[in-house]
């Protein structure tokens, strides 16, 4: 029984911190990390302050715990849907609809979590900078190695330069966010969604493969 009692408490100390992060990533996406504390929590969400710092223990761990958090959110709705579809221009393609979809629906509150807090921490030390700069260096990874796969299997010009390529694609899409979040004006979806597929178009072997229009 004491193996019960004690998987039981486990189980509801992961619901509370399930709980808690679910907030700490839409309070930074509007506010930035620094507006999360662990006192304000307990408040919000009526639990003990002793309890939310059983499961943190201090306020940059629950920051590092909620980009950690944004991060798995971010795969599931950018990372993973392109995936799912062949290496090519169509995962390309999937993967900006997906970024935008994402901004566009605010699954963050604040736009994208990670526009938000990189201006946040860009100029900063420590452990939540560095994790935070090791997040963007994973997207655009990620963007440069999708935009690589296409040019391997001969989709993209083989004079195509990966690195520039994804910069542009990037910049498009965090513009789009910066435009919609500061004007509450969702039309800067569909122009960087032009932007990108013109972009794509000047480079893929093939433009027909992409969608006349967004």
């Amino acid at each position: 029984m004491t193996g019960v009692r004690k998987d039981n408490r486990i189980e509801r100390g992961n619901q509370t911190r399930r709980l808690i992060l679910g907030r700490t990533v839409e309070i930074a996406s509007v506010e930035g990390l620094e507006g999360l504390s662990l006192g304000r929590l307990a408040t919000e969400l009526e639990l003990s302050k002793s309890g939310v710092f059983a499961l943190f223990g201090s306020k940059e761990e629950l920051q590092l715990a909620t980009v950690r958090a944004a991060i798995k959110i971010y795969i599931e709705h950018v990372v993973q849907p392109a995936r799912d579809v062949p290496p090519g221009l169509g995962r390309i393609w999937r993967m900006c609809e997906s970024w935008l979809t994402y901004s566009e629906q605010r699954v963050f509150p604040g736009g994208c979590f990670f526009y938000s807090v990189t201006a946040e921490y860009d100029a900063r030390k420590g452990m939540v900078h560095d994790t935070v700069v090791q997040a963007r260096n994973n997207w655009i990874s990620f963007v440069e190695q999708t935009i690589e796969d296409a040019r391997a299997a001969g989709e993209l010009h083989q004079d195509t330069d990966v690195p520039q390529l994804a910069f542009e694609i990037a910049a498009f899409l965090e513009a789009a966010n910066a435009e919609s979040v500061l004007h509450d004006d969702h039309t800067s979806y569909a122009k960087a969604a032009r932007a990108i597929l013109n972009r794509l178009r000047a480079t893929a072997t093939d433009p027909s493969q992409l969608p006349d229009s967004p």
